[in-house]
């Protein structure tokens, strides 16, 4: 309850000096009151539900916080009838003698497993066949296999058997992807050429251990590196021998994987990203003859961004469901596994497919997430839907305007959908499975009381983009007791890494990194535009070898939209921040449209793509490295800088070379720019802690709204 009455009461200073400190200097009370905002959040009752489904029964419980406190609901699915509690103890009293079992599941901790992920180079355990007689390892870098031992033959030497010889260091079969055919008769696994991966020092330069700093090294592969090569190899276990597969044409590979067997025995399957990432092949060895056959080969003039890829096996390999931009849009197809051949279009049109859920193969029926389908709305707010395999069938299981989250009983009879926007508080609601039909509304979110306070509401915004055509999409935030009266300097939050989208789409009633710096008294906008995801194939397509694009000219054209229908947004000042990918975009902005940017923070940034991680740029950059590289470098091109400049980074930043940042600083220095650096020692690349948010926050008061920054405390 002191939380409580602490967040009326730094909401009522909101209504003091909100007004006041807006035309005035910013003071100490402002930064004070913008550090506590976070604390607002208590002032939202019946947030959104997050159901703990207890075991196998139609049984849900829940947390909600309420006005006069936190309780507990109990919910029976199948009529909705909700019992409160006033903690979850006391939910237990609910169960009848029958489901005491039901109860015991309720109070039970979740058990936590230990993540069991393993490094390819390390030695795995011996991998024991179906008919558990035979178990496989690598020794020596080669191949070996030993009859199981009885309990009696524990401790006696083994027997060992070599099923290769050619194993050396450099070229190594691997232990950890041997996998066995169901009839126990083949076995595969991959043999790997070896590199030494790229390492990149990181000096800890005020360690807790020693006085004198500390060297770390991070293995750390970067574009245009060399790379290790996995090849699959076939054995035959009954006549001991290897058998030849032409495996030549995926020697320039960025990865090949081991996807598994048959279940009748008669082929193995491997997935194969080309180097570049233009290519991608699911590939079925049979193990009569060896011979590889495609089920699915994958190509593109710019880039298959595989970390979205989906595959689902049904009868045996007789079909897959794919997933593929092939016709310019994310949807599903059912590929025959004899030929290769597309059988079905299953999803069509002008949307995207999200995420595949589950697959019900008896009723042969795809449960997955999409967006962009209802006209009007927001493109990106994710449903729930269904959809037969034969394409017919098509249901919107959440059709109410927002984004939907959805949780299921273990039977998926019934499920929870909780859907909300930006400017829609969260209504969290019960439904069925069989007709998507209501069962039961369990909450309604109500912000009453912090609106009451001065709180503003996000605005879900949109324009068109560079092309006069397309919808841009973004959100607009203004501080508490806005005065429409008033001047109010924009600044961007960016973030255009082509990875997906990033701007929220759920109701959020405060934000980390926008709410503080909205209550020093500016408006504060986020912006999805063209290079990044969950748009069209043509949408994203925008950054291929041209991530300096960031989507900046449909940012611009947005903002001009906004600020034509909102005169208090002043677009002679705008300013930019953003992390990581985002930390890259927010320098671009000072260097290639410092016509309408004028101040940026950026923070942990990439700022020359041949600087960072092999995975993601070569993804948007592509292979070999060219001339686009540094056509988008921010050190390249770091002569063009106009603006006021920060930037900020962690001496221990191993997502991030750090040494990106410092060769930007070189360029600026070389150049003559005056500029401003925040290099933080003992910091990765978490950024966003109080001290480096207080210092963005005074760059941002400084050099837009004209101000001295209090001095610190």
């Amino acid at each position: 309850m002191r939380t409580k009455a602490l967040c009326y009461l730094l909401c009522l200073l909101g209504m003091a000096f909100g007004t006041e400190s807006a035309s005035a200097q910013v003071t100490r009370a402002d930064y004070q009151r913008a550090d506590t905002i976070l604390k607002c959040s208590e002032l939202v009752y019946s947030p959104a539900v997050h159901p703990e489904w207890i075991d196998s029964s139609h049984y849900f419980w829940y947390k909600n916080h309420e006005k006069e406190g936190d309780f507990f609901y109990l919910v029976n699915a199948e009529n909705g009838k909700k019992q409160r509690a006033a903690d979850k103890k006391g939910l237990a009293a609910f169960f009848s003698k029958k489901q005491k079992q039901l109860a015991e599941s309720l109070l039970k901790e979740e058990e936590r497993k230990p993540d069991r992920w393993r490094r390819r180079d390390e030695a795995p355990e011996p991998v024991v066949s179906p008919d558990k007689k035979w178990e496989a390892y690598v020794k020596d870098n080669n191949l070996y296999l030993s009859p199981v031992q009885d309990e009696k033959d524990k401790g006696k030497q083994k027997e060992e058997i070599a099923l290769t010889m050619d194993g050396t260091t450099n070229l190594r079969y691997d232990g950890g992807a041997v996998i066995w055919s169901p009839d126990s008769r083949k076995l595969a696994t991959v043999k790997v050429r070896d590199v030494k991966e790229r390492r990149i020092p990181l000096i800890e330069s005020s360690p807790s251990s020693q006085k004198q700093p500390i060297l770390q090294w991070r293995d750390y592969a970067k574009p245009g590196d060399v790379l290790p090569v996995y090849l699959p190899v076939l054995f035959d276990v009954e006549a001991r021998k290897q058998i030849v597969l032409d495996v030549a044409p995926y020697e320039n590979q960025f990865y090949l994987n081991l996807t598994g067997w048959r279940e009748d025995s008669r082929a193995f399957t491997f997935e194969f990203n080309q180097r570049g990432h233009q290519r991608y092949v699911i590939g079925e060895v049979n193990v009569a003859d060896g011979s590889i056959r495609h089920l699915v080969d994958e190509q593109t003039k710019t880039f298959i961004y595989y970390y979205n890829n989906y595959r689902y096996d049904l009868n045996d390999g007789k079909e897959l469901l794919w997933i593929s931009e092939r016709d310019g849009w994310r949807h599903l197809y059912l590929i025959d596994g004899t030929n290769g051949q597309v059988k079905q279009q299953v999803t069509k049109g002008e949307w995207v497919v999200r995420h595949v859920d589950h697959v019900d193969e008896a009723g042969r029926v795809v449960y997955f997430t999409a967006s962009g389908f209802n006209k009007g709305e927001d493109p990106y707010n994710l449903h729930y839907c269904r959809i037969n395999l034969d394409g017919t069938g098509f249901t919107d299981m959440t059709p109410e305007d927002g984004n939907h989250h959805v949780t299921f009983s273990a039977d998926r009879n019934y499920f929870t959908d909780v859907y909300s926007r930006p400017d829609l508080p969260p209504v969290s609601l019960l439904k069925r499975t069989a007709d998507a039909s209501p069962v039961a509304e369990l909450q309604k979110c109500d912000v009453s009381g912090l609106q009451a306070k001065g709180w503003q509401i996000p605005e879900v915004f949109s324009a068109k983009g560079r092309d006069g055509k397309t919808d841009i999409w973004g959100n607009i935030y203004r501080p508490m007791n806005f005065d429409a009266s008033r001047s109010y300097p924009v600044v961007e939050m960016i973030y255009a890494g082509p990875h997906d989208s990033h701007v929220d789409k759920d109701f959020k009633p405060v934000h980390h990194l926008i709410s503080k710096l909205v209550e020093l008294g500016f408006i504060v906008v986020s912006i999805d535009g063209m290079g990044t995801s969950n748009r069209s194939k043509a949408f994203h397509d925008v950054c291929w070898k041209n991530l300096k694009d960031a989507g900046f000219p449909d940012r611009i054209a947005w903002m001009k939209a906004a600020g034509a229908k909102y005169k208090y947004m002043d677009l002679e000042r705008v300013g930019i921040y953003g992390w990581s990918a985002g930390g890259q975009n927010a320098m671009a902005a000072l260097l290639f449209h410092n016509d309408f940017y004028k101040v940026a923070v950026a923070l942990c940034g990439c700022h020359d793509n041949r600087m960072d991680k092999i995975w993601w740029n070569e993804q948007w950059m592509g292979y070999p490295i060219d001339a686009s590289y540094s056509a988008s470098s921010n050190v390249d091109n770091a002569y063009l800088l106009k603006g006021k400049l920060l930037l900020i980074n962690g001496e221990l930043d191993d997502n991030v070379d750090p040494a990106s940042t410092l060769q930007v600083v070189s360029a600026l220095m070389k150049a003559g720019k005056n500029f401003e650096q925040l290099y933080l020692p003992g910091k990765t690349h978490s950024l966003g802690g109080p001290f480096e948010m207080h210092k963005m926050h005074d760059f941002f008061v400084k050099n837009l709204l004209n101000q001295e920054p209090p001095a610190w405390e």
